[in-house]
């Protein structure tokens, strides 16, 4: 009797601990255009802090239930989305000195990294390409609430991230110092399974 438990004690742990990584989940999060908004602020010769913003951005989140070191971000900003509330900006900003939408249509970021902090805080390291420009950045997210959605009935994600980027980096550094150098990016998304 007690070399069966011994025996069956080792075998019981196994199967159960290869069921707990059997359920372990990795799913793909497909972001919601409708839900996704992407806006950018910058320093105008001091007096004033406009906003712009993209739309139509599309992408997908993959996320390992049982490593957050597993999990992925990849998104496609299409340039020509770009709104300043301004047309003649909004032409600007697509042409040659700016994103140069006709050679370059997209910005993209793909994380190379992604760590926990905490409390549903992450740190996204990733590469953001503008202008077929790489340059690493890092994004400060947070993870507002992840479950069914509500009205898609389906598995849903939703985040917001943060995060500064120079764009004298990505050869659009007109008008710097006078306007700023840096550009604040901020991010809020849903994410559904398909």
């Amino acid at each position: 009797m007690i070399m069966m438990k011994k025996t069956l004690l080792p075998l019981a742990l196994g199967l159960l601990l290869a069921s707990g990584i059997a359920q372990a989940k990795t799913e793909t999060y497909h972001l919601d255009p409708n839900h996704t908004s992407l806006v950018f602020s910058w320093n105008h010769f001091g007096f004033s802090n406009p906003t712009a913003n993209f739309s139509a951005i599309t992408g997908t989140i993959v996320l390992d239930d049982a490593a957050i070191a597993n999990a992925k971000v990849d998104v496609t900003i299409p340039v020509k989305t770009v709104d300043t509330h301004v047309q003649a900006l909004n032409d600007e900003f697509q042409g040659a000195e700016y994103f140069d939408q006709k050679q370059y249509p997209n910005a993209t970021f793909h994380s190379t990294k992604i760590v926990s902090k905490g409390d549903n805080r992450y740190q996204v390291f990733g590469d953001l390409t503008i202008k077929g420009i790489s340059r690493p950045v890092i994004l400060d997210a947070v993870l507002n609430k992840q479950g069914e959605h509500p009205m898609a009935k389906k598995a849903a994600v939703g985040f917001n991230a943060t995060t500064t980027i120079k764009r004298s980096e990505f050869k659009m550094g007109q008008f710097v110092p006078n306007v700023s150098d840096d550009i604040t990016i901020s991010i809020s998304t849903e994410a559904l399974v398909k």
